[in-house]
């Protein structure tokens, strides 16, 4: 008898750690949603790389991307996206090309540049990871494991500054194997950005074809 209530008891307060992490997790995250949502937009320099070692696949790219509220442009592969509120373009200099189409905001399932400060929000579950000190900043991690169990990540690390409280890199592993660093240059905010940065301006453009799919 002592010894099946040791090992309930062993049990017991292991759970209640558990949910002690997961709930000092969440807590965390929502300080990085409420200061992000503080500022009037956020410009940032950013680092990606995807490595597959089973596929042989090794990338890495630099790019950029400004936000205010749902607004964005961003810069990546040589590709530019801006979303004005209603309407995503879509621009490839290399095709000489601007794809137009209309954005549901309804739509969960949309990846938006936005997204990738506040994704954590709802459909994980939440642990209390490893701490890191990253020249001189310290970084603690939070590690996200997807509700859905059809879900192709197998889990999220994000690295959050602790005294800033702004995100310093995301750590996607996928249950193929894949993944995806992305890695925070520079983090600026209230940035002094032109009325049309985030406006599709035609004229800039002239030999581009238009390919409208709303």
């Amino acid at each position: 008898m002592k010894q099946l209530f040791g090992i309930f008891l062993i049990s017991f307060i292991g759970f209640t750690v558990q949910a002690q992490e997961a709930k000092k997790a969440k807590e965390l995250l929502d300080q990085v949603t409420a200061k992000v949502k503080s500022y009037d937009n956020i410009v940032i320099d950013f680092k990606y790389s995807l490595n597959n070692p089973k596929e042989r696949i090794n990338q890495e790219s630099n790019g950029n991307v400004a936000l205010q509220g749902n607004l964005y442009h961003l810069n990546f592969m040589g590709v530019t996206k801006i979303f004005d509120g209603k309407k995503v373009f879509t621009i490839v200099p290399e095709d000489e090309e601007v794809t137009q189409e209309n954005f549901d905001a309804n739509d969960d399932k949309a990846i938006t540049p936005n997204k990738m400060l506040t994704f954590f929000n709802n459909g994980f579950k939440y642990a209390w990871d490893i701490p890191q000190n990253v020249k001189g900043r310290k970084i603690q991690f939070v590690k996200l494991t997807p509700s859905n169990a059809k879900d192709t990540r197998k889990e999220i690390l994000v690295g959050i500054d602790t005294q800033t409280k702004h995100i310093y890199t995301v750590i996607e592993v996928g249950k193929n194997g894949t993944k995806t660093t992305l890695t925070v240059n520079s983090f600026k905010t209230n940035q002094p950005l032109s009325k049309n940065h985030f406006t599709f301006t035609k004229s800039k453009y002239p030999n581009y074809y238009i390919n409208k799919l709303d």
